[in-house]
């Protein structure tokens, strides 16, 4: 669909009653409004759906009003509603006196400026990602923070705790700890769940590569799609999102995309394959380079390791991200590039070959990101280095090709880590950030908002007791 007249048809056609209009607030996370499809007209969008903004978290937009636009394109009938709805995306925009200027800090608004920046530089047409996506699906999950009590619980009857359950009905079929990569039946206790979130996807017009068991024996999962187009792919990565947790819902189960939500097994990671193409041609392909790489995708990769400690501000936003990468878990630690090595922050996969699919993954990111904004960061990144011929060889960042974990301690100083904590990541993207803001793509404002909102999530835990520390402590 691309018109009015075609909306009003397809919802005639369909019975559709209700049009809902999804948002992205500044966490990542969609927020929704809906009118009855009668009142869908040309004046929606001209002047589209007011909202307040700041209750999205975004910084004030003085005298003007913040209004949705929606983005026909993008609508898709909702599975998750009773009454026949259909769901668009779209931007967001001030209204000014003559005309609609995009509200500058709005998510899908910094990733279609990251898009034009790359074409105005003259340096590629396309940016291709391909997001891995990890997540854990639990049976029941229970938390709290009171001044009193301060815990959480978690549980699935596939996890290794519960062999010991004797409440007659116990099968005996749980998972090892982290035993659980490409596990079957009757082990898989979710494959069933996996493919109708992969077939709902396929309506919503997302390509599924394949889904899986994860290592992590107490219901970790992956699900991962075809490559696509940047702006395209972060609308994608909040249906996935959508789709994932309302079919766990609708199972009787929960889904979450936390790091780290299990102590002592693998975490969740939000890998981003990525590839340029200019004129059709893809920029990333030298059969004679390392790893089959051009000397474009080296600086490209350059950029990402030179400002991958502030990059974490924005690919790694929580402080549950850093329980995550850590060694140990096929998560990365260490700043630094190899071919099929899951130690290296940046992994070129030996099995894409051809011209058309040559690539490589950042392997730090994490699905706790405004997926929108990362995106952005990523590309941001990437372009720094090759404007500025950033090698990754000549900066020591590289090729690792050997265990990163297994070095000796000495060894290991003299290779540039990440972040340990959400406040290394905040500090660094405090003071490395001119990168995002050329070009004007991330505005200054909207980092300063981000880097407050995150500081206080980061003093909020920080002033919490943990659970652990009664134990350590309380007898001391």
């Amino acid at each position: 669909m691309k018109t009015v007249s075609e909306v009003l048809k397809f919802c005639k056609d369909n019975d559709v009653r209700m049009i809902d209009f999804k948002m992205i607030d500044l966490d990542g996370r969609w927020r929704h409004i809906t009118i009855p499809a009668e009142r869908f007209n040309e004046d929606t969008m001209t002047y589209g759906i007011g909202f307040d903004g700041s209750n999205y978290g975004y910084a004030a937009v003085e005298k003007s009003d913040m209004v949705f636009i929606p983005d026909i394109a993008t609508a898709k009938l909702d599975p998750y509603v009773e009454i026949p709805t259909l769901s668009m995306n779209g931007n967001v925009c001030v209204i000014g006196k003559d005309e609609n200027k995009p509200f500058d800090q709005y998510p899908r608004n910094v990733a279609l400026a990251a898009m034009e920046y790359m074409r105005s530089e003259g340096i590629a047409d396309e940016m291709v990602i391909g997001p891995e996506f990890e997540f854990h699906v639990f049976d029941h999950v229970c938390y709290e923070t009171q001044p009193n009590s301060v815990g959480y619980k978690v549980d699935t009857r596939q996890a290794v705790w519960n062999t010991g359950v004797d409440n007659g009905c116990n099968n005996g079929y749980q998972v090892p700890l982290k035993a659980g990569y490409h596990c079957s039946a009757p082990q898989d206790i979710t494959y069933n769940l996996r493919s109708k979130m992969c077939m709902t996807l396929a309506d919503w017009g997302v390509d599924v590569k394949y889904h899986h068991h994860e290592v992590g024996g107490p219901g970790q999962l992956e699900i991962e799609v075809e490559l696509g187009d940047l702006v395209e792919m972060a609308d994608k990565t909040m249906i996935i999102k959508y789709v994932i947790k309302n079919e766990a819902v609708k199972d009787g189960r929960t889904a979450t995309f936390m790091p780290k939500p299990i102590a002592g097994e693998a975490g969740n990671g939000m890998h981003v394959h990525m590839l340029l193409r200019k004129d059709g041609k893809p920029l990333f392909y030298d059969e004679n380079g390392y790893s089959g790489l051009s000397q474009i995708a080296h600086w490209f990769m350059g950029g990402l390791l030179k400002h991958c400690p502030s990059l974490c501000g924005f690919t790694n936003p929580s402080t549950n991200s850093f329980r995550r990468l850590v060694p140990g878990f096929e998560a990365p630690v260490t700043i630094g590039y190899a071919t099929s090595n899951r130690s290296a922050v940046i992994r070129i996969p030996a099995y894409a070959k051809s011209p058309d699919t040559k690539r490589f993954e950042l392997r730090n990111p994490d699905a706790t990101c405004n997926p929108y904004y990362a995106y952005a960061a990523i590309l941001m990144a990437g372009l720094d280095g090759i404007k500025n011929k950033i090698d990754p060889a000549a900066n020591g960042w590289g090729p690792f090709d050997f265990n990163l974990y297994k070095l000796s301690d000495e060894e290991k100083k003299k290779i540039q880590g990440l972040p340990t904590n959400l406040g290394e990541a905040l500090d660094a993207l405090e003071a490395d950030h001119d990168y995002l803001t050329a070009g004007g793509v991330f505005p200054e404002k909207l980092i300063e908002i981000w880097i407050k909102k995150r500081r206080a999530e980061l003093d909020k835990i920080n002033s919490v007791p943990h659970p652990a520390e009664f134990g350590l402590y309380y007898h001391l």
